[in-house]
């Protein structure tokens, strides 16, 4: 039985029919990622054997998980030094939803350490390389697990999205990234990197296995005070109903990309619109904004979250810290600290209620709003030298739908002139992630996703 290619889904219909055994499956995508790992890195740990007796819909199922998720009994590193021996004694809720489910975990993922970063550069273990280039950035911080979906060393992924990190690689990848409304989805037990951001998400090669893994994955938890209690609803059910959707387009997020991702995402407006869909401007504010206040929160909180890494509790002591960690505590303390904590928190967390209520309003008169989400494709190694503060540029079209908390997906449009994926952001109003699928699942449909996730796979076929 040859496997190549198989989503989830399609595994699971596999395993169903006994054309191929659970023990199968775990035996060709652990030799995959073992091969392919040497030139891609997009994995810290692999796992030899699978262990999860639980029976469950994903049963059989191996998936990679991001290196910042806690897994019982699994080195959990978050990519830095500082943790490189910790085994937590207990699991996150997202893994332990998974385990239940029966998913077996195939990997650790490497990411930006800390998850500080939009290439995986800030990795103590090393880059990630771009399964399309491998002389190109997969994008971050969860560029470990875009690149084993992209290479098809897993059939899925779980990553986390705090300004773009599962929307951004997804897009430099060419696969499907999905960024969930805060607290649809439990942050216990995910290392914290900005608190008031981080989001749980799945990365997949279609978007019925994205609805399945967050249906899974959602859902109040206990341990989590910020996990909403908002009913889940069944989202491939959702996602397969025959919907006309009113779509709004925020040309502010059009200023500044390069030239082929403008054409492609202006074709994709005409491909929705021969769909039946309504497409109206809408009007939002500059991603500026958004890029002002995430730095400045977000770096906050980062101060906050990496205090407690003092080398008693976890692996080693804060000399470990790399340079972008050691950046971000000293920018957030500055911003929390006496004199300025007025001029400058305050003042970001004013403008991001001001973000919060234009997505309100504007999704008073729309289902949903299309626009990029990456200025440009996949950089060369190295570039990122060009930007300062290289991560918010990368990210200023992701990261006001991380300010606002709403949910938000990208899903690929098309390749550039130099044959690498394009990204198309739909984002969605407050736990709204069944219209997201709704129109995802409609356009995967009606263009396979202009066989951009296909391609990626051939080449490592």
């Amino acid at each position: 039985m040859d496997l190549f290619g198989k989503t989830i889904t399609e595994l699971q219909a596999l395993i169903k029919d006994k054309k191929v055994s659970s023990s199968e499956i775990w035996k060709y995508f652990a030799q995959r990622s073992k091969k392919i790992n040497h030139d891609i890195n997009a994995f810290v740990t692999l796992l030899d054997n699978p262990s999860n007796a639980n029976v469950g819909e994903l049963s059989g199922i191996p998936l990679a998980v991001k290196d910042n998720y806690c897994t019982k009994g699994v080195r959990t590193t978050a990519s830095s030094k500082v943790l490189d021996d910790f085994i937590p004694p207990y699991e996150s809720t997202v893994t332990s939803k998974l385990k239940l489910a029966g998913y077996e975990l195939l990997g650790k993922t490497n990411m930006d350490a800390w998850a500080h970063g939009a290439s995986t550069e800030t990795s103590d273990y090393g880059l990630t390389k771009n399964p399309w280039d491998l002389g190109r950035y997969p994008g971050g911080s969860s560029g470990g697990s875009a690149a084993a979906v992209a290479a098809y060393m897993a059939p899925g992924a779980i990553g986390s999205d705090t300004g773009g990190s599962i929307r951004h690689p997804s897009a430099w990848c060419g696969i499907v990234g999905l960024k969930p409304t805060y607290g649809r989805v439990s942050r216990y037990g995910v290392i914290a990197m900005g608190s008031s951001f981080d989001c749980p998400g799945p990365m997949t090669q279609s978007v019925e296995d994205n609805a399945m893994l967050l249906q899974i994955m959602a859902g109040k938890d206990q341990y989590d005070a910020t996990s909403s209690s908002d009913a889940v609803p069944d989202y491939r059910s959702e996602m397969k109903k025959k919907r006309k959707l009113k779509i709004g387009i925020a040309r502010e997020y059009l200023k500044g990309v390069e030239s082929d991702i403008q054409t492609a995402f202006e074709n994709m407006v005409e491909v929705i619109k021969k769909m039946g869909h309504e497409v109206v401007d809408v009007s939002l504010m500059s991603p500026e904004y958004s890029i002002s206040v995430y730095t400045i929160t977000q770096r906050a909180e980062v101060s906050s979250n990496l205090g407690r890494y003092d080398g008693i509790r976890y692996a080693n002591n804060r000399a470990y810290f790399g340079q972008e960690a050691k950046r971000r505590i000293m920018l957030g303390t500055y911003t929390l600290s006496h004199g300025y904590y007025d001029a400058f928190y305050k003042k970001a967390q004013k403008v991001r209620t001001l973000i919060k209520d234009n997505f309100k309003k504007t999704f008073e008169d729309v289902d949903l709003i299309i626009g990029p989400n990456t200025p440009v494709t996949a950089l060369k190694v190295g570039e990122f030298e060009k930007y300062p503060f290289f991560g918010e540029l990368m990210d200023q079209l992701n990261e006001p739908a991380s300010a606002a908390g709403i949910p938000a997906m990208s899903i690929p449009i098309g390749l550039d002139s130099r044959n690498l994926p394009i990204g198309m952001q739909i984002m969605g109003n407050y736990f709204d992630e069944s219209s997201i699928f709704n129109l995802a699942y409609q356009i995967e449909q009606e263009t396979n996703f202009f066989d951009v996730i296909k391609k990626g796979k051939e080449k490592y076929k």
